[in-house]
């Protein structure tokens, strides 16, 4: 008998298990944030800077992977906080698209409430868990999938902040199996 009752993480986070890679709780509880985020800030859609935010605030393995520490953490999310008022007004009412990863999804037109460039972040998360031998995405493998994209949004703010973004992409390239 199929029950018409969503999954629990499907009732918690939103998220459609038909669509969505497979996730940690953690994880789940973070896109959720994300969603939110950007729900409650009028943004059509989940970008790479609200994944960077709820990464930020949530996942300590994120942070020790910054070379800043504290302060650059700290930098960083104040950026992110500032976005409504700050340098990413230029963001409002466009779609978060670089291009530089293609999205792996082959779905048309790809998924709503998504960017293009949250997507491919997403998808690349789920292949390197896969890569590892995991069954579901945890944060440092979103983190990884974000930071592979060097043309997107999350990448923007983490540079503005001074963070080396190709040292970083490569120690979290040094932690893939692949």
């Amino acid at each position: 008998m199929h029950s018409p009752t969503p999954s629990s993480r499907a009732a918690d986070t939103g998220a459609d298990d038909s669509v969505d890679p497979p996730v940690s709780d953690a994880l789940a509880a973070m896109l959720a944030t994300a969603r939110r985020r950007a729900a409650r800030d009028g943004d059509r859609q989940i970008d790479t800077a609200h994944l960077l935010h709820s990464l930020l605030e949530s996942d300590s393995g994120t942070w020790e992977l910054l070379d800043g520490g504290s302060p650059q953490v700290g930098k960083l999310l104040g950026y992110l906080v500032q976005r409504s008022i700050g340098y990413g007004l230029r963001w409002q009412s466009t779609v978060e698209d670089s291009g530089a990863v293609p999205a792996v999804s082959e779905q048309p037109g790809g998924v709503p409430g998504w960017s293009p460039s949250a997507r491919a972040a997403l998808e690349l998360a789920a292949e390197r868990a896969r890569r590892r031998g995991r069954e579901v995405a945890e944060g440092l493998d979103l983190f990884a999938g974000l930071v592979a994209d060097p043309e997107c949004r999350g990448v923007e703010v983490l540079r503005r902040a001074g963070v080396d973004v190709e040292r970083l992409a490569e120690r979290l390239r040094g932690d893939d199996p692949a």
